[in-house]
C-alpha cells in the first residue's frame, strides 16, 4: 500500500466525545480568528472581488450574503490567518485551523451534515495535514509555507469524510489535491496579502479535489513518495514514515496549540519570557537581549516594521510592547503605537541571539530566554522554554473562550449575538442539526 492508502485506512478508528468538545474549541477559536479578520482591509478588498466577480448561492458567508460554497471557502479561507492569532502545531510548523474549518463547515452545509460529523471532519482534516506536515524535513519550511502545501490534503480529507466518500475516492481526493499544492515564502519579503491568499486556494483545492473524486475523478495514489512525488519535490529531508507513525495514539489534535497573543507564534516565548521579568520601567533598560531559535529570527527580525501586519513578525516590537503594556493586545500593533517614539526606542535596543539550547529543543519545543540590561549595570534573565497555549502550558477552556470574546468585540460584533454563537458552538456535538449553528453565524455575518 501507497502511504496515502495507509493514510487513509488509519483515519477509521474511533472519535470519542472528548475529542469533539476539542474540536469545538477549533472551531470557536477559529470564528474568533475571521470575525476579527473579516473587519481587515485585506477582508474589503476581497469583498469588493466578490461583489464584482462573485456568484450567488445558498453557503453561509460572512460578508453578510449567501455565496456559492466556492466563494465562501475562500472568503472563509483567507480570513483566519489575519489576526496571527490561529492555531498551529508545532512539530509540522503550521496553522491548521485556517484551512480545514471553512472547509469542513462549507461541504457541511452544502450536505447537511450532522453536528457531530462536522466535528469529526475537523479533526480527520487537522490529522491529516498534520501527519503529512510533520514528515516534511526543515528545508521545507525554509521555501514553503508549509499551512499552504499541506493545508489542501487535510482540506480533502475533511471534506472527503462529509461526502462519505470510500477508501479509494478519499485516496483520490487527497492526490489530486495535494498535487497542485504550493504557497512560497518570498510573500514575506514584501508588503503583501498573498499569504493570507495561500489558505484561501488550499481550503478550495481541497474541497474541490474531494467533490471531483465523488464523480470517479482518480489522483495518484503515490503522490506522496513517488520519485517525481510531493516529497521529492519539495523536501530532500523528507521523513516519509511520519505520515503513518503512531497510528494507534490519540487524535494529533490534542497536540496543537492555541495562541493567546496577536503576533507571529516565533514571537511568543519572547513575550513570555519578557513577561516573566516582572515590572521593568522602558527608561530603564539599556540593552534587551533576545536569545531563541533561528527561525523565530529568520521571520521574525524586524527592528522597524512599517505596518500592522510587520509588526506583528517582529520580535523586536512585540518585546518592546510587552514592556511598556505588559500583556499585549491587539491595539498594540496599530499603526499608532508603532510610530510612537517610546516603542521606537525600546525596538532599538533589542539584541537579538540564537542560541543552542533553544534551537535542538525547536520545532518540539518554541523557546526564548530574555536578558534585560539596565543602566545601573545590573542585569535580569528569565527563560520560557516553552510558549503559554502549547499542551505543556495550555490556555483553559475559558481562556479560549475568553480570547474568541475579546476578539468578537475587537470586530464590533454585540454582546448578545457573541453568546449566541458561543452557546451553540460550544454544544455543537449534543445538537440534532446544524441549523442553530448556521443561523447564528448568519447573525455575525450581519453584525459586521
Amino acid at each position: 500500500m501507497t502511504l496515502l492508502e495507509q493514510l487513509v485506512s488509519l483515519l477509521d478508528r474511533e472519535i470519542d466525545d472528548a475529542t469533539l468538545e476539542r474540536a469545538q474549541l477549533h472551531l470557536l477559536d477559529w470564528l474568533g480568528c475571521s470575525v476579527y479578520g473579516a473587519r481587515s482591509e485585506l477582508a474589503g478588498k476581497l469583498q469588493g472581488y466578490l461583489a464584482e466577480w462573485g456568484a450567488s448561492g445558498k453557503n453561509w458567508n460572512l460578508n453578510g450574503s449567501d455565496s456559492c460554497w466556492q466563494d465562501s471557502v475562500q472568503f472563509h479561507g483567507a480570513l483566519g490567518s489575519v489576526s496571527e492569532m490561529d492555531d498551529l502545531h508545532r512539530t509540522s510548523t503550521l496553522h491548521p485551523g485556517p484551512v480545514i474549518i471553512p472547509a469542513a463547515l462549507a461541504v457541511a452545509e452544502m450536505v447537511e451534515a450532522s453536528p457531530r460529523a462536522l466535528l469529526s471532519s475537523i479533526v480527520v482534516g487537522y490529522e491529516v495535514m498534520i501527519r503529512i506536515g510533520r514528515a516534511l524535513g526543515r528545508d521545507h519550511y525554509a521555501l514553503y509555507h508549509s499551512t499552504s502545501t499541506c493545508g489542501s490534503f487535510g482540506a480533502a480529507a475533511a471534506a472527503a469524510h462529509l461526502l462519505d466518500l470510500n477508501h479509494e475516492q478519499t485516496v483520490w481526493a487527497l492526490a489530486n489535491a495535494g498535487s497542485r499544492t504550493g504557497g512560497f515564502w518570498q510573500m514575506r519579503h514584501e508588503a503583501v496579502e498573498t499569504k493570507h491568499l495561500h489558505n484561501a486556494g488550499a481550503a478550495h483545492a481541497g474541497v474541490q479535489a474531494a467533490l471531483l473524486a465523488s464523480s470517479e475523478l482518480r489522483g495518484p495514489a503515490s503522490l506522496l513518495e513517488g520519485t517525481q512525488g510531493f516529497f521529492a519535490a519539495t523536501s530532500s529531508q523528507a521523513m516519509p514514515l511520519a505520515v503513518i507513525d503512531q497510528a494507534s495514539e490519540a487524535w494529533l489534535l490534542f497536540q496543537c496549540s492555541f495562541k493567546p497573543w496577536p503576533a507571529c507564534r516565533h514571537t511568543h516565548p519572547t513575550i513570555d519570557a519578557v513577561r516573566a521579568l516582572g515590572e521593568v520601567s522602558a527608561e530603564d533598560v539599556r540593552e534587551l537581549h533576545i536569545s531563541t531559535f533561528g527561525d523565530a529570527l529568520m521571520f521574525c527580525d524586524r527592528k522597524h516594521p512599517e505596518s500592522s501586519a510587520q509588526a506583528r513578525f517582529s520580535l523586536q516590537h512585540c518585546a518592546a510592547v510587552t514592556i511598556l503594556f505588559g500583556a499585549p493586545a491587539i491595539e498594540h500593533f496599530g499603526e499608532e503605537i508603532i510610530a510612537r517614539s517610546d516603542v521606537a526606542e525600546l525596538r532599538d535596543k533589542v539584541i537579538l541571539h540564537v542560541t543552542e539550547t533553544h534551537q535542538r529543543a525547536y520545532p518540539a519545543h518554541f523557546g526564548a530566554t530574555v536578558r534585560v540590561v539596565l543602566h545601573d549595570g545590573s542585569e535580569w534573565e528569565m527563560a520560557s522554554p516553552d510558549a503559554w497555549g502549547d499542551p505543556e502550558w495550555p490556555l483553559t477552556s475559558e481562556d479560549i473562550i475568553d480570547k474568541a470574546r475579546t476578539l468578537f468585540a475587537a470586530a464590533g460584533v454585540g454582546t448578545e449575538t457573541t453568546e449566541d454563537v458561543l452557546e451553540v458552538t460550544l454544544n455543537l456535538s449534543g445538537q440534532d442539526d446544524l441549523n442553530s449553528l448556521f443561523t447564528a453565524l448568519r447573525g455575525l455575518g450581519e453584525s459586521l
